[in-house]
């Protein structure tokens, strides 16, 4: 049976960092959407809130940005090498993030089956950011669903990679899962941890896995 590996983006394959925080360096407005993530991790806020706050941030984003924000984040090394062997063995892989659709789709070219995100509108923004498009830990429950039915799948074929208080819930709802340089809110949740810049390396904890 073809297994299913559903990737987060902010933590996971971006190390130390999340997608917002690169966006915004482009636009001097860093430290703004460092606090957000803080207040968000902490649960000050919830996900519609920051999506509302760094959509606040971004009034002149424009495409040349979010490119140098994509070219220049700290990715985990050999994403691609990973999702290839993926792709090689029958398997599927995807990404769902809280992060917004416009940067996680990005990775489709890297070779992901599917990349989901929060909905945003399209950059340069001519649109209000729409709250009820905007994941969250339950929501990555809800996407791994339909993604397990599109690929032929079942919850039970599928392995999680996260880092954080957004992927408890796909943690819980899966056999399989890597903590990937996780903060406090996976322990005792993963079925295996991985500390370090290597995806290949994580990928190997649960390669052989039936």
């Amino acid at each position: 049976m073809a297994r299913l590996h559903l990737f987060d983006l902010d933590g996971t394959l971006l190390h130390g960092t999340t997608a917002p925080v690169e966006i915004s360096r482009q636009l001097g407005r860093e430290a703004e959407t460092v606090a957000l993530d803080r207040a968000i991790a902490e649960g000050r806020i919830g996900p519609p809130e920051y999506a509302t706050e760094v959509y606040g941030l971004w009034a002149d984003l424009t495409e040349a940005h979010v490119s140098a924000a994509f070219e220049g984040a700290p990715w985990l090394a050999r994403i691609r090498e990973v999702w290839a062997e993926i792709r090689r063995a029958g398997d599927f892989c995807a990404v769902v993030s809280l992060s917004p659709s416009f940067f996680v789709e990005r990775l489709l070219g890297w070779g992901a089956h599917a990349a989901h995100g929060s909905r945003f509108p399209s950059v340069p923004f001519t649109e209000r950011v729409d709250p009820a498009g905007v994941l969250s830990s339950a929501a990555k429950v809800t996407v791994a669903d339909r993604l397990c039915q599109e690929f032929g799948v079942s919850r039970a074929d599928c392995v999680a990679y996260g880092d954080s208080l957004s992927d408890k819930d796909l943690f819980a709802a899966v056999p399989v899962s890597v903590a990937v340089n996780a903060d406090g809110h996976l322990a005792g949740i993963a079925t295996y941890s991985y500390k370090g810049r290597d995806l290949w390396d994580a990928y190997e904890l649960v390669r052989a896995v039936p």
